[in-house]
This record gives C-alpha cells, sequence and structure tokens, in this order.
C-alpha cells in the first residue's frame, strides 16, 4: 500500500466556552501522565495543548450536528501533498 503524507494549515475559530472545556480536559491529562493522549506532546506549552485539542474535537465531529456545521469552525484551510 503506497502512503502519502498532507500537511494541512487550519484557521479555526471557537468559543470561550469550547476553550475552557478544552482546558479542563487538558488539567484533567495532566493527572494522568501515561494515557495515550501524551503521545507525541512533550515539551508543548498548555496553551498549543488546548488549541489541538479545540481542533481535534472540531475535526472530529463533536461540535458538528450536521454536515455544514464545520464551516463555522474552519474558517481557512491550506494543504500540501507529498509522497513519503
Amino acid at each position: 500500500m503506497e502512503t502519502k503524507k498532507v500537511v494541512t494549515c487550519f484557521t479555526i475559530t471557537f468559543t470561550d466556552d469550547e476553550f475552557n472545556h478544552a482546558r479542563s480536559y487538558v488539567d484533567d491529562m495532566k493527572r494522568h501522565p501515561q494515557r495515550v493522549f501524551w503521545r507525541g506532546k512533550k515539551g508543548k506549552s498548555d496553551d498549543e495543548l488546548i488549541v489541538e485539542q479545540i481542533a481535534h474535537r472540531i475535526l472530529s465531529g463533536f461540535y458538528n450536528t450536521d454536515a455544514y456545521q464545520a464551516s463555522k469552525h474552519i474558517v481557512k484551510m491550506e494543504s500540501m501533498s507529498s509522497t513519503g
């Protein structure tokens, strides 16, 4: 199977409630240092972890109740594809 790599940059919007929920989630994960959540996150700031959690929830559909809801969060997307 051929593997391809895509680097994508998103511009997203989020509410204060979504930010506070993500901050609570990150704070909870700090109490569980062995969880899968921490893979690849060494050295990241709290703000980076919070924004990553918000982006994960947006892209995973947690905030989307229908196909058009994502458009209110994802303002812009740029992608570059390469083989790898």
